[in-house]
């Protein structure tokens, strides 16, 4: 969109939210960038640039706006409908993948091409490079960090992902225009030493709370998970605690975290899970125009749909909830987690540990579990995929390429493929067809015209019968 001109400043000069997280405003007069929906006064068209990403704006010679904030706008997921190379990449990067000791390099290999052909394609897709890209996101962190902790700043700056001091202080004055220690004007809202760090979340408006915390409820494995009115908490893979918050507003995220280079990882697991980056005024667009859909999008507008935290944990609770019911899949989800989760140190009310790693599954024996041997047997091949490696699943991976090795598992179908791809892959267009409930909804309707939110066109159908039936997936 950033390179409609026109669209893009009729947005601006509307302050219409709905854009934010999608571009940035730079205005030449001032050298700073915004957010579309910025308070100040609307500067005049041709004393503007539009930008795909924070990162382009920074490498044109722009900072942050100190009053709209645009590093904290709600995402995109625009990059989430395709699966070409620069959306692989921008995911990756997204989820961290530069910061680790492979680099740059290290991204290029898993993507199979060459580093140089990487900077060009995201140059050319969103105005910076893997580098300036990771930058940016380490400066976000960063800020971040300053906002929420009251972490020395020298710690801040290796745990948001820094080699050195003076490069942070060099970054922060390149994003922000001040150094470090200027942005930390406001007191913490929790001491780091306690380990409990709340954050407020934005999402695009209407945000269908009630529905996300209903399909919550509905998929509880106790021990794991809990939800007290609006409230849901749950064990993190790190083996740390989430509680989240989530209304209509938006998400209050409370993370209790051993290690505060944890936290910009645990921040992105919940948006994923929480679906806080979706555009609900594109997807209702598409589904409302629909006669079959316009009844359930006009009562549950904004609806997400809920993704994970960790993609192995869906896929195996999703292994075992193939041809039983919702309560049999919690009673095996529940005792696989008593058998071989790791326990925390301390039990936090109900929460008693996390989700078994793949590692632990693929030697399994399942014995007292109650489950048959076909699936003992899908669980243990999925298992060892995944702890080999040879089967990623999270937002960074090849969804084709994991689809096909999905389905080559014993036991393991479409259906199965489709929702792990809607759930750890976050693909808004994966459809499990072969879905009993979907399949007698759509009769007569072709699921293509849903086309690229089919995902949500899902939850939709699934949530109705749910409501009405009580039981599903």
């Amino acid at each position: 969109m950033h390179t409609d001109h026109g669209r893009c400043y009729r947005a601006v000069a509307s302050r219409d939210s709905r854009f934010d997280g999608q571009f940035v405003t730079a205005v030449r007069t001032t050298g700073i960038y915004c957010r579309p929906s910025c308070p100040a006064q609307t500067p005049k068209p041709e004393n503007v640039n539009f930008y795909p990403s924070a990162a382009a704006a920074v490498a044109a010679g722009f900072r942050a706006c100190k009053r709209c904030r645009p590093e904290a706008a709600p995402g995109t997921r625009d990059w989430d409908v395709r699966g070409d190379l620069a959306a692989r990449a921008l995911r990756s990067i997204a989820a961290g993948a530069i910061d680790g000791d492979g680099g740059v390099p290290a991204l290029a290999r898993s993507l199979n091409v060459s580093e140089r052909h990487l900077h060009r394609v995201l140059v050319a897709e969103v105005g910076a490079g893997p580098l300036a890209l990771a930058r940016t996101r380490r400066a976000q962190t960063a800020r971040l960090l300053l906002d929420a902790t009251d972490l020395p700043i020298s710690e801040i700056a290796f745990a948001a992902g820094f080699a050195s001091l003076r490069q942070f202080n060099d970054t922060m004055r390149e994003h922000f225009g001040v150094a470090p220690r200027d942005i930390r004007r406001q007191p913490a809202r929790r001491l780091a030493s306690t380990g409990a760090l709340t954050l407020r979340l934005g999402v695009r408006e209407p945000y269908a709370a009630e529905s996300l915390l209903t399909w919550l409820r509905l998929h509880l494995v106790v021990g794991l998970e809990d939800l007290t009115g609006g409230t849901y908490r749950r064990v993190l893979p790190s083996g740390g605690i989430a509680t989240m918050q989530i209304a209509a507003d938006g998400i209050t995220l409370t993370a209790s975290v051993d290690d505060v280079r944890l936290l910009p990882d645990t921040v992105a697991r919940c948006r994923r899970l929480l679906d806080a980056d979706s555009d609900p005024l594109a997807v209702d667009a598409t589904l409302g125009a629909d006669a079959m859909l316009a009844p359930l999008v006009a009562a549950r507008p904004g609806l997400r749909v809920p993704g994970t935290t960790d993609g192995f944990e869906v896929l195996s609770r999703t292994i075992l909830a193939q041809q039983v019911s919702l309560s049999a899949a919690h009673t095996f989800a529940r005792r696989i987690l008593q058998a071989y989760g790791k326990p925390l140190d301390a039990p936090v009310d109900s929460l008693i540990a996390r989700w078994p790693t793949s590692e632990v599954l693929a030697d399994a024996s399942y014995e007292g579990i109650g489950l048959t041997g076909s699936r003992i047997r899908s669980l243990r091949a999925a298992a060892a995929a995944h702890a080999s490696g040879e089967l990623v699943l999270d937002p960074s991976a090849d969804r084709d390429d994991a689809r096909r090795k999905l389905v080559a598992l014993p036991g393991v179908g479409p259906w199965t493929a489709e929702y792990v791809a809607m759930r750890a892959l976050g693909d808004p267009d994966a459809f499990p067809g072969t879905d009993l409930v979907l399949r007698r909804r759509v009769v007569g309707t072709d699921p293509e015209r849903w086309r690229p939110w089919r995902s949500y066109a899902a939850m939709h159908l699934w949530l109705d019968h749910l409501l009405t039936d009580g039981d599903g997936k």
